[in-house]
């Protein structure tokens, strides 16, 4: 055997990363995004790469499936809409990134509650990158600086295969959460990434957040175009 033939035998070949698409919708109003990812969950099949969409949603509050209304205060004039997630109410807006991790958990071979994990864990690390130590909180799903909420969770698992996501607060006016309890916890405070002496635009930190979601889910990540969204 020769010396070439020898350090081929020695080093197996890593096996390819699984392909995911990364579409970003830049600024969308909220209703057509859900029903494009309604859409695009229950037409895919097992040999259906996954999707990454990046959007920056007009001003809404969502309400989840098993939501209180009495969780709404005082709404006036942002829209409120009951969608098919997990959890209570939050608010989207300008100047938060919200990312929709559409994956298939059964080729990933992963539980409702490690997928959970592993997105949290993409926040606390992207966050670290700007050096704001961040944290879980037992039993309230999302990400939290000194006692605030940065990012929240809302999920729903299809079949295997996931939708909705996360919503991360970068650079936002955030009284419109004093409308509402966010994520069913009355007081509870939130805060965003500039009041904590990071970036001021959701362009720096993008690529940050989806390079620690690739790397939580081993996923090979290329830019794809942005989906079709249907008429509001």
């Amino acid at each position: 055997m020769d010396a070439v033939t020898s350090a081929a035998a020695a080093s197996p070949v890593k096996a390819a990363l699984p392909p995911a698409q990364l579409r970003d919708l830049v600024r969308q109003p909220y209703e057509p995004v859900w029903r494009a990812m309604q859409a695009f969950t229950d037409a895919r099949d097992e040999a259906t790469p996954d999707e990454l969409w990046l959007v920056e949603h007009e001003p809404v509050f969502t309400l989840g499936q098993a939501g209180k209304p009495e969780h709404v205060l005082a709404p006036g004039d942002i829209p409120v809409i009951h969608v098919d997630r997990g959890g209570q109410v939050t608010y989207h807006g300008p100047g938060q990134i919200v990312l929709y991790p559409l994956l298939d958990l059964r080729r990933l071979k992963l539980g409702v509650r490690e997928y959970v994990c592993r997105i949290e864990q993409s926040i606390i690390d992207t966050l670290g990158d700007w050096n704001i130590e961040a944290v879980r909180r037992e039993g309230a799903p999302g990400v939290y600086v000194a006692g605030a909420k940065i990012a929240a969770l809302g999920i729903r698992v299809r079949r295997g295969c996931t939708f909705h996501g996360l919503a991360f607060n970068i650079a936002m006016d955030l009284s419109p959460f004093l409308r509402i309890n966010p994520c069913g916890y009355e007081g509870l405070r939130v805060t965003s990434m500039v009041d904590l002496g990071g970036p001021s635009g959701l362009d720096a930190v993008k690529p940050a957040l989806v390079g620690h979601v690739a790397a939580q889910f081993g996923l090979d990540v290329e830019n794809a175009p942005p989906p079709s969204l249907p008429t509001p």
